[in-house]
């Protein structure tokens, strides 16, 4: 499925995968190697299934934990 590319707009086409709702991005409060910080996200509003996307988690969050192991 693909997301709309949009990223102001609040809906998506990404369905939950727990209650079949959709998913509506928003600020999601997220614990990663010890640290506590809030990310913009898709979450479902009804269960709060959070979708961490491909990009995300062999991006962004790769390159963080790379950098905290190095240290």
């Amino acid at each position: 499925m693909t997301m709309k590319q949009d990223n102001k707009m609040k809906k998506s086409q990404w369905l939950c995968s727990k209650c079949g709702g959709p998913l509506e991005e928003g600020p999601v409060k997220a614990e990663y190697l010890g640290g506590n910080f809030e990310i913009e996200l898709l979450e479902c509003p009804v269960c709060k299934n959070v979708l961490i996307t491909e990009e995300l988690a062999a991006g962004q969050m790769l390159e963080v934990e790379k950098s905290l192991e190095d240290k």
